[in-house]
C-alpha cells in the first residue's frame, strides 16, 4: 500500500506534447484537485498507504512542448475535454501557461505540425536545447526532481532494429552525422537520460525503447518505462481475454474498432503513423491467449465530429463445448483523454520513486500501464492486467520499510 510525501518538496513533469489533450487534462485536473472541486476518482494508486517518496499530487509542477504557440487554456477550450464548470475553474492555471518550442519533423510527423519549433542546427544543437529547457525550469521552480512525459501525437512507424538504434555507440555516432533515422522522439529521450531525468514513453512512437537508449539509461541510472499508454479498448482486451483463456473458450476471432476525432485520432490517419499505433495493440492478444488468433483485426478511424469521445467497438467469435459457436459484443463509449491522464500522473509519480530508490533501466513494474510494456532484456512481456497490477503492487511493497505491521 502506498503513502503520498507529505512533505512540500515539488516533483516537476516536463511533457513532451504541452498542449495536447491528455496534458492539458492532467494539468486542469491536478489544478481542480489540490482546489478541493474534484476527488480522487480514476487516479489507481490514489489512497493508497506504503512509506515512501510517491510525490503528492498537489505538488506536481508541469511545463513542457508543443509544435503550437497556444496558451493551455486556449489548447483545452478546442480539445473540448473539459466541462463548461470545470474549464472556468481551471482557466487562470491554464492560461498562465505556455510550451516551450518543440522539436519537429514532418518526415515523423506528417499530419501533426506547428511552426513553434526549435531552432537547432543540428541533433546536437537540438538536445543542447532542450537540457538547457530542464535546467532553467529546475533553476526557476527550485526542483530537485524532473520526470519527462512523451505525450506527443504518434510517429512514423522504424525498425528499432536499425543498426543505428544498436548500441550508443551507434546512435551517438547517428547523432554527430545528423542521421534522418533519428526521431524527435528519441531527441528528448536522450537529453532527459543524459540529464539523469526519468522518462515515460506514453505513446507508440520508438523512443527510448531502441537498445542504445535502454543500455544509456542503464549507465546512468535512469528510470524508463513505456511504451503506448493501455487505456480504453486495449485495457478491456487485456481483461477479457485472459477470463476466456481461464474457461477454456476458444478465441476464433477478435475484430477490434475505433473511432476517435481529437489530434491523436489526426495523428493516426497517417498510414506510417497508424502503422505504429496498430503494432503496440495488436501485440497482446496472442500472448494473453497463449495461441494466434488467425482472425484478429484492429482498425482505427479518424472521425472529427467525435472529438476526444472515443468509440471502440469489439467483436469476439468463440467456441465453447460441444465445438458450439459463440459471441461478445464490447461497445466502449469513453473519454480518451480523462482515462489517459490519471495514468500520466501515475506514471510521473512511480518513475520519480523508481529513481529515489535508485533503479535505473527500464522499470517493468510499470507494465500495468502500457499496450507494449518495456521489458529489460527483451522478453515477452506480461499483458493480463491483473498479473501486471499484481507486479506494480509487489514492488511498491517490497519498498515499504516500516517492517510487518
Amino acid at each position: 500500500m502506498v503513502m503520498e510525501n507529505s512533505g512540500k518538496q515539488s516533483l516537476g513533469v516536463v511533457i513532451v506534447g504541452l498542449g495536447g489533450a491528455v496534458a492539458t487534462t492532467a494539468i486542469a485536473g491536478m489544478h481542480l484537485l489540490r482546489d478541493g472541486y474534484i476527488d480522487s476518482a480514476g487516479l489507481p494508486l490514489a489512497g493508497l498507504e506504503i512509506a515512501g517518496q510517491l510525490a503528492a499530487y498537489e505538488s506536481l509542477v508541469f511545463a513542457g512542448w508543443d509544435l503550437r504557440s497556444d496558451d493551455l487554456a486556449a489548447a483545452a477550450l478546442e480539445h473540448d475535454v473539459l466541462t463548461a464548470r470545470q474549464f472556468d475553474r481551471a482557466r487562470d492555471t491554464l492560461s498562465a501557461m505556455r510550451p516551450w518550442p518543440a522539436i519537429g519533423n514532418v518526415a515523423f510527423s506528417a499530419n501533426v505540425d506547428g511552426r513553434h519549433r526549435v531552432l537547432a542546427d543540428n541533433h546536437r544543437g537540438a538536445i543542447a536545447l532542450i537540457r538547457a529547457d530542464l535546467g532553467r525550469f529546475r533553476e526557476a521552480k527550485g526542483l530537485s526532481d524532473i520526470v519527462m512525459i512523451n505525450l506527443a501525437s504518434t510517429e512514423s512507424f522504424v525498425d528499432r532494429n536499425a543498426a543505428a538504434y544498436a548500441t550508443v555507440e551507434s546512435f551517438e555516432a547517428a547523432l554527430d552525422a545528423n542521421a534522418a533515422q533519428i526521431s524527435p522522439a528519441m531527441l528528448y529521450a536522450y537529453a532527459a537520460i543524459m540529464e539523469g531525468t526519468p522518462y515515460g514513453n506514453f505513446t507508440p512512437s520508438v523512443s527510448a525503447d531502441v537498445p542504445a537508449l535502454v543500455e544509456l539509461a542503464v549507465r546512468h541510472g535512469v528510470p524508463l518505462a513505456g511504451k503506448d499508454g493501455k487505456t480504453g479498448q486495449t485495457m478491456i482486451k487485456t481483461v477479457i481475454a485472459p477470463a476466456l483463456r481461464t474457461r477454456a473458450l476458444h478465441v476464433d476471432g477478435w475484430f477490434s474498432t475505433n473511432l476517435l476525432g481529437n489530434r491523436d485520432g489526426l495523428a493516426l490517419s497517417n498510414p506510417e503513423s497508424l502503422k505504429s499505433k496498430v503494432a503496440t495493440k495488436a501485440s497482446v492478444l496472442d500472448s494473453l491467449l497463449g495461441y494466434k488468433v488467425e482472425d484478429h483485426v484492429v482498425d482505427i478511424r479518424y472521425y472529427r465530429p467525435r472529438g476526444d469521445a472515443k468509440e471502440a467497438w469489439d467483436n469476439i467469435d468463440v467456441t465453447g463445448f460441444l465445438g458450439q459457436k459463440m459471441q461478445l459484443k464490447i461497445n466502449f463509449l469513453c473519454r480518451d483523454s480523462v482515462l489517459a491522464a490519471p495514468l500520466v500522473i501515475e506514471i510521473a509519480r512511480l518513475l520519480n520513486l523508481a529513481k529515489h530508490r535508485g533503479e535505473g533501466g527500464v522499470q517493468e513494474q510499470l507494465g500495468v500501464f502500457f499496450k507494449l510494456p518495456q521489458t529489460k532484456n527483451e522478453t515477452v512481456p506480461e499483458h493480463a492486467l491483473h498479473r501486471q497490477e499484481e507486479a506494480l503492487f509487489h514492488w511498491l511493497e517490497a519498498g515499504d520499510t516500516r517492517g510487518p505491521r
